[in-house]
């Protein structure tokens, strides 16, 4: 058994237009990802990628399926998964130290103040928050706001890391630093990560496997793309690469195909 098994998965939502019936969002998804593994999930808006999140995360339940996490089924939200989402999600009234802090706290219980502290402050610097300890959430840009998030998240040291387009409030030169830091993270850390994500390069730059998504109702996994792309991944050099080209090309023809009535693939690409 894998270290995450997502099993035959189905989520239904009440009919907003009244009717009887439900509206399926998610039919029959089945995933298993490795510990230690980088897994990213594209599609279009509506195809229920931060449904499978939030099942994930405990805060949804599933109408059918079920979901292991390292032989455990997830039965509601934990200290094991940590979700990092594009709205920041951060207390407004403490620091932004305080924000990572709390949150070591409750994971770690049994430590004392000083274990704490400092591993706090292991995690502030690894996301190069030097300097913005005492700062409030309000006085820190979108960036550095998402550091914390993220050094929050990486400090609690969960099973699984969930991250919710966490970059897609940041503008691109941000955007690509923080992803260069998550990365140094990851590696040092071995932590498992499930990235939803619209963005085929960010996705192409992270990930081992992209998972493509067919469009809402009823959407189902259409492929996962093993990314053969060896590490560590230079963006400048990625783009001149015959196997990075072969992928975006494969992906964003997928994304064109089920357009519909989506954004085009142009502008999800980002």
């Amino acid at each position: 058994m894998s270290y995450l098994n997502i099993e035959h998965v189905g989520k239904d939502f009440p009919n907003r237009e009244g009717g009887s019936r439900p509206v399926c969002v998610l039919d029959d998804v089945s995933l298993s990802i490795e510990r230690g593994e980088f897994l990213t999930v594209v599609g279009h808006s509506g195809c229920g990628k931060s449904t499978l999140l939030n099942i994930l995360a405990g805060f949804e339940k599933a109408t059918r399926g079920h979901v292991v996490l390292d032989g455990k089924p997830v039965a509601g939200p934990g200290l094991d998964r940590m979700v990092v989402f594009q709205n920041f999600a951060l207390l407004p009234w403490v620091t932004a130290f305080e924000n990572v802090r709390l949150a070591v706290h409750a994971a770690f219980r049994d430590w004392d103040r000083a274990k704490v502290r400092a591993h706090t402050e292991k995690y502030f610097r690894l996301m190069g928050l030097a300097g913005a300890e005492h700062k409030r959430p309000a006085h820190l840009s979108g960036g550095m706001r998402q550091r914390v998030g993220l050094a929050r998240a990486f400090a609690v040291e969960p099973k699984i890391l969930l991250l919710d387009e966490p970059f897609a409030q940041i503008d691109a030169l941000t955007r690509g630093s923080i992803q260069e830091e998550l990365i140094k993270l990851w590696s040092a850390t071995g932590q498992t990560i499930f990235l939803v994500t619209h963005d085929v390069d960010e996705a192409i730059l992270l990930s081992d496997r992209i998972v493509l998504m067919t469009n809402g109702p009823k959407a189902r996994v259409a492929d996962c793309i093993q990314v053969d792309i060896p590490r560590p991944r230079v963006r400048t050099e990625l783009i001149d690469l015959p196997e990075y080209t072969r992928l975006r090309s494969k992906v964003l023809h997928f994304l064109m195909e089920h357009a519909g009535n989506h954004r085009t693939p142009e502008r999800i690409a980002g």
